[in-house]
């Protein structure tokens, strides 16, 4: 997958050809979907290829998971992440003529209708198997050859759907390794077409440090490609550990490699949302979001503080003061982990489908089942999605974008946000543009380093900048929140820095925006809340001495939630303490500000 053809130039010469703005554009894309060539997701019933998810991605209506469906507005970008373990045996089972195909075993996996059979049968032949160390490929697995298949066809689906300039697909796939029922996940994108022949499985290796050293490996050999690790939720600690997964001390090596291989992390999926939960940041009013709080009722996942990404920013700080480099200096990025390979189907009033196959189907389904091993249906969301501020709708621009972190997250909505470091902004400005240009100009973006501009007794000034979605409500307020090492102990807080209306107050509180839903249609408030935001704030606690990180949180007014939606429509009764209303938000990626870096 390495050779130069002619089709490679008229794709770069396509890429040359595309709208550029130096200013840098907002495109909206989906860094994490399973289509059928996922074992799991085919076992839940998928049967879409990548071919059919690009296609939803970019508007089309598809039949999933069941019935005809589409999003409301296509997606700027696309990366179909199956799982790299088993794409050869669902290459075989997808594919007719194929060796092994006709196997009694695999018509059996192919023909099964009914969820229970089909999850006892992955239980058998994979889940068992590999819980216990032995070989967790089932009797029809053909070998590499039907890896090196699968992944061609992945190849080829990427290359037929991306169009320069209008929509953008990424080569990229998940290593899913889950010692202990800890979640280590990563989803691993390149930025070209210079690929490997088949990807790196956690049946290859399970130890993160292993994918980091067989990514090392393809960079050596003129490959461009990171990871993107998920669910720091269900991680039992391991996202953000103490030790290394063979117990081992983290070492300076670690953290180096740590920091190379992995720019950004996942905020939120359809799995919960990993920022924060009020258990232990109780002083944020809006922690409560998204907690997917059944996840401790199944795999003995328990919450603790180490799971969640404001623990490990700040962490992080600590191990660039122990080791020298912070191995958790992320940026964010925003996924659905949908399994009907229907990419960003993030609407709460378009959620008609579920997201995990027969498991939640129908609206009597989300409001009773349990999503296997995981959670109730009714605790799952429809994820989320990531925003990338990059020079063109290409590759290039957009997988550099990612890796410079110059990203933020959503919970679903297509609000952006904006936001620089640095000295001298005006309290407002003329026009947008003039805005990013004074951004750039005298500071750092999202994603960036804060200096100081030498002078590291300036306490930053951060410019701060959100738009509503078109289609969604106002906003209420724009948040930064801040961590930082204060004699070697870890801390972090919150301030309001912009608010709609007369509401911000002197002592930084915000009076609360009295913006209901209607309950009986589930529309939302259209008067009240700003359409924009944009401030400059200057840290009133800066001590130059202590390492920080700032990012910002946008916050909608309140909307409806998908459980009000399948009640309303199907009269469906979900579990009493069900959330019917949510706030919608937004993630910009921190800025980080590290004493004698200017130096």
């Amino acid at each position: 997958m390495t050779e130069t053809t002619t089709a490679d130039t008229s794709l770069q010469d396509a890429e040359g050809d595309a709208p550029q703005n130096p200013l840098r554009d907002a495109y909206f894309g989906e860094t994490h979907l399973h289509t059928g060539v996922s074992m799991d997701a085919f076992i839940g019933g998928n049967r879409l290829t990548p071919d059919d998810a690009y296609r939803f991605a970019s508007g089309e209506e598809v039949k999933v998971n069941g019935s005809m469906h589409k999003i409301k507005r296509p997606l700027d970008f696309c990366a179909v992440t199956d799982h790299a373990e088993f794409i050869g045996e669902t290459y075989t089972l997808m594919t007719p003529g194929a060796p092994g195909h006709d196997d009694p075993l695999a018509v059996k996996f192919r023909d099964v209708t009914d969820l229970k059979e089909a999850l006892g049968l992955y239980n058998k032949y994979v889940l068992t198997p590999l819980a216990t160390g032995k070989d967790p490929h089932p009797p029809f697995f053909q070998g590499a050859e039907s890896i090196k298949s699968s992944w061609q066809k992945n190849y080829e689906a990427t290359e037929k759907h991306y169009k320069p300039g209008e929509f953008t697909t990424i080569h990229a796939y998940e290593w899913t390794s889950a010692p202990g029922g800890a979640n280590v996940h990563r989803n691993v994108f390149f930025r070209d077409t210079n690929i490997p022949d088949m990807p790196f499985s956690a049946n290859d290796g399970s130890d993160p440090q292993e994918l980091w050293k067989w990514m090392q490996a393809q960079r050596n050999d003129g490959k461009k490609v990171f990871a993107i690790p998920h669910n720091a939720n269900e991680s039992k600690g391991r996202d953000f550990p103490e030790t290394t997964m063979d117990g081992k001390p983290i070492t300076k090596s670690y953290v180096e490699t740590r920091a190379s291989m992995e720019p950004l992390i996942e905020m939120m999926q359809v799995k919960g949302n990993s920022e924060v939960v009020p258990d232990f940041w109780p002083n944020d009013e809006f922690a409560d979001f998204e907690n997917a709080r059944t996840l401790q009722d199944y795999s003995d996942r328990k919450f603790m503080k180490q799971n969640f990404i404001r623990y490990g920013l700040t962490r992080g700080l600590k191990y660039q003061v122990e080791l020298g480099s912070n191995p958790f200096k992320y940026g964010f990025a925003g996924g659905t982990d949908n399994h009907n390979g229907a990419p960003s189907n993030v609407e709460e009033d378009n959620y008609k489908v579920g997201s995990h196959g027969l498991v939640d189907r129908t609206a009597k389904d989300r409001a009773n089942n349990v999503l296997e091993g995981e959670m109730l249906v009714a605790d799952t969301n429809p994820g989320s999605i990531t925003g990338v501020w990059a020079t063109s709708n290409t590759r290039g621009a957009i997988w550099d974008a990612m890796l410079a972190k110059e990203t933020f997250a959503t919970s679903g909505p297509r609000m952006k946000v904006r936001a620089f470091a640095g000295q001298g902004y005006a309290p407002s400005y003329d026009s947008y543009e003039a805005m990013v240009e004074d951004g750039y100009a005298k500071g750092v973006p999202m994603g960036g380093d804060y200096s100081g501009d030498g002078d590291e007794k300036k306490a930053p000034q951060i410019l701060v900048w959100a738009v509503k979605d078109p289609i969604g409500p106002n906003l209420d307020r724009i948040q930064i929140i801040k961590g930082w090492l204060e004699d070697g102990e870890m801390k972090d807080t919150i301030y309001n820095v912009v608010a709609s209306g007369d509401r911000l107050q002197e002592d930084g509180s915000v009076t609360p925006v009295d913006a209901p839903i209607d309950m009986k249609t589930g529309a939302f408030n259209k008067e009240k809340g700003s359409p924009e935001l944009m401030g400059v704030w200057t840290d009133p606690d800066y001590d130059p001495s202590q390492m920080a990180y700032y990012y910002v949180r946008v916050l909608q007014l309140p909307t409806a939630r998908w459980s009000l939606y399948d009640e309303l429509r199907e009269g469906v009764e979900f579990p009493e303490d069900t959330k019917m209303q949510i706030v919608e938000r937004a993630w910009g990626s921190p800025i980080w500000y590290t004493p004698g870096r200017h130096e």
